[in-house]
C-alpha cells in the first residue's frame, strides 16, 4: 500500500468536489468516540482507498480548527490546524487511522504554545507523557487495521487515552469557544467572541492562538468558509450575493476574495466544479 505528497490529514472538511458521491475512490468510516475518550476526541475518521496503477487523487481538505492525531503505514503524527487549504495525493491501495482533537487537546501533550509549532510532530516528540502513552499504540492499531478491524483500532486508543490527564481549564474554555464559533453565525467579530466568554480581546488571542495556532479572526473565517463551501455544493446553490450577506460579509467582493484566497478558486468556481462532478 502506498501514499505519497502527504501534506495534512485528510478529514472532515473534504471540498474535493464529488469526494462523498458512493463510487468516490477514497471512503471514509467516520466513528464517534466512547463516553471516557471524549475530553480528548471529537470524532475517528478512517479512510480507505483503491486506486488502479498509475492513478492518482488529490483531496482537499479544509480542516477544522483542532489538530488531528493520525496513524498510517510508516508514519504516526499529531497535525495541528493548517492556516488554508492543505490536501494530498493517494496513490495506490491504503489506510489510515485519524483522531480528530478537541481543540484545547493538542497543546497539552505537545507541552507547548500551537503557534509556532511545526505542522506535523512525530508522536514521539511530543511531552513525555503523552509520547509514551500514544506511541504504545502505533503497532497495535496498524495491525488492526491491516486486518481491516476500526472497531479493534479505536478500542487501542481509546484504553490509551485512559492514562493521560483529562484537559486543563484553558484546554475547556477554548472547546467551549470554538463551539461557540461553529453554532452561532451570529459571532463574526473577535470583540463579540472576547464579551461572549468574558475575557479581554488580547486573553483571546493568546489563548486560541496558543491552543490551535491561529488567532480568533482565524476561526471564525475558518467556520465562514467551511459553510460556505457546504453551501455551494448543494445541488442549487444559493446566489453568491445572499449567501455573502448571510454569511456576515461586507459584500460579495469581500466574500469572493476571501474565499479564492483560501480556497483557490472564486465561488462561482467551486460551485460550477460541484455540479460537473
Amino acid at each position: 500500500m502506498t501514499s505519497s505528497t502527504v501534506a495534512g490529514p485528510l478529514s472532515k472538511g473534504r471540498l474535493t468536489p464529488g469526494a462523498d458521491a458512493p463510487a468516490a475512490p477514497v471512503r471514509i468510516e467516520r466513528r464517534v468516540p466512547g463516553e471516557a475518550a471524549t475530553a480528548f476526541v471529537r470524532h475517528y475518521w478512517l479512510p480507505r482507498w483503491s486506486l488502479p496503477g498509475g492513478a492518482s487523487v488529490r483531496e482537499a481538505v479544509l480542516e477544522y480548527p483542532t489538530a488531528n492525531v493520525v496513524i498510517e503505514a510508516d508514519t504516526a503524527s499529531l497535525f495541528r490546524a493548517s492556516r488554508g487549504l492543505s490536501g494530498r495525493t493517494l496513490t495506490g491501495d491504503g489506510w489510515a487511522f485519524g483522531a480528530m482533537l478537541r481543540p484545547g487537546v493538542a497543546r497539552q501533550w505537545v507541552g507547548a504554545s500551537l503557534r509556532g509549532a511545526p505542522p506535523a510532530i512525530p508522536l514521539e516528540a511530543l511531552e513525555p507523557h503523552a509520547a509514551r502513552t500514544l506511541t504504545a499504540t502505533v503497532g497495535a492499531v496498524r495491525e488492526c487495521l491491516a486486518h481491516d478491524d476500526a472497531e479493534a483500532a479505536v478500542a487501542v486508543i481509546e484504553a490509551a487515552l485512559r492514562d493521560l490527564p483529562i484537559p486543563d481549564a484553558d484546554a475547556r474554555l477554548v472547546d467551549a469557544i470554538v463551539a461557540a464559533v461553529e453554532s452561532d453565525r451570529d459571532l463574526r467579530r473577535v470583540e463579540q467572541l472576547a464579551d461572549r466568554f468574558g475575557i479581554g480581546v488580547r486573553h483571546l488571542q493568546r489563548l486560541v492562538a496558543g491552543h490551535i495556532g491561529f488567532g480568533p479572526k482565524w476561526l471564525i473565517q475558518r467556520y465562514r468558509l467551511q459553510e460556505a463551501a457546504a453551501a455551494l455544493r448543494e445541488p442549487e446553490p444559493p446566489a453568491l450575493a445572499r449567501l455573502a450577506v448571510e454569511l456576515g460579509y461586507a459584500d460579495q467582493a469581500h466574500f469572493n476574495r476571501e474565499f479564492k484566497a483560501v480556497i483557490g478558486v472564486t465561488p462561482g468556481a467551486y460551485a460550477a466544479e460541484s455540479r460537473r462532478t
